[in-house]
């Protein structure tokens, strides 16, 4: 029986939280009245992960392991996820537990309402750092104001996606995927559901501030032209400064001040202009590199073994 509602969940080193996800999803589901599936993707964990999946499988055919042959990272697996899916609706939904699958029922009621994309948004964060809350929210403003897309504020993956949304994603193949972007991006009928967001309920963040940054990095430079702009304009600035400055170096060389001699405003002016330059080449370069992986036309992730319908 084909079903109606997919469950996906990208599994990275999550044997603590596992077979309480699991518990609490086969209930929330359950209670739903009709077919569902529990996509799992394992991204190349090492704690054994992987094999609890296919041991869960073989005790429940609705939990339908996906298992990488490595790490291919957090976006990818759920790229995966969307590709092995079946169901009408598909909910995206974290493995540590700290987006509650008792709110995919409040996600499923918008979608009967009619909505094609129900985000569900972030309106307390439990168990959270004070640099992990302001972090969080520098981003999502920054997201918001440069961006070519308005990505809703405090939102993460947690959602539900229609499969008319789901197939357009399946469109689209870049590899340095920031997916919350690109659900917003397609447009399509789209509401926010609250909701309160908990402590991790075992294990520990995979997300640490080196794949945050890169994140952000994805975010920013999948979704906006900015950074482009900025080197651009700091160039025209630096040229301006250098332009204003040649008369006022002439009349001070003219009345014989000494403030101007001597290689230390030269070294600093070098300096400067050599700093511009670096920095508007590491742009460059950051976009140019991203266009260097789409070339190489490698497929998105590897999979060791996948589910057998």
């Amino acid at each position: 029986m084909t079903p109606t509602f997919s469950i996906i969940a990208p599994i990275y080193n999550e044997t603590g939280n596992i077979p309480e996800l699991y518990r609490r999803i086969k209930e929330v589901m359950d209670s739903a009245g009709e077919p569902w599936e529990l996509v799992t993707i394992d991204d190349g964990s090492v704690d054994g992960s992987g094999q609890m999946l296919l041991e869960l499988a073989q005790q429940d055919a609705r939990v339908r392991p996906v298992i990488f042959a490595r790490n291919f990272g957090h976006q990818l697996a759920v790229t995966a996820g969307l590709d092995y899916s079946r169901g009408q609706a598909v909910v995206i939904i974290d493995a540590d537990l700290q987006d509650p699958p008792e709110v995919i029922l409040e996600l499923i009621k918008k979608w009967r309402e009619g909505y094609e994309v129900v985000y569900a948004v972030r309106s307390e964060r439990e168990g959270e750092s004070w640099f992990k809350l302001f972090t969080a929210s520098l981003f999502y403003q920054l997201i918001h104001r440069i961006t070519d897309v308005k990505i809703p504020m405090d939102t993460g993956d947690f959602r539900l996606l229609d499969r008319k949304v789901v197939k357009v994603l399946g469109q689209m193949r870049e590899r340095h995927r920031f997916l919350r972007g690109m659900s917003v991006w397609v447009g399509f009928k789209q509401v926010g559901v609250e909701y309160r967001r908990a402590a991790r309920f075992a294990g520990e963040t995979k997300y640490p501030l080196k794949k945050m940054l890169k994140f952000a990095s994805d975010a920013i430079t999948g979704f906006s032209y900015l950074p482009l702009q900025i080197a651009t304009y700091v160039g025209f600035v630096a040229a301006a400064i250098a332009i204003l400055t040649i008369p006022v170096v002439m009349v001070l060389r003219l009345v014989d001040s000494g403030f101007f001699f001597g290689q230390a405003s030269t070294l600093i002016a070098v300096l400067f202009l050599g700093g511009v330059q670096l920095i508007s080449l590491g742009i460059l370069g950051e976009y140019i590199g991203r266009l260097y992986d789409e070339a190489k036309g490698r497929p998105l992730y590897i999979v060791r073994e996948e589910p057998h319908d």
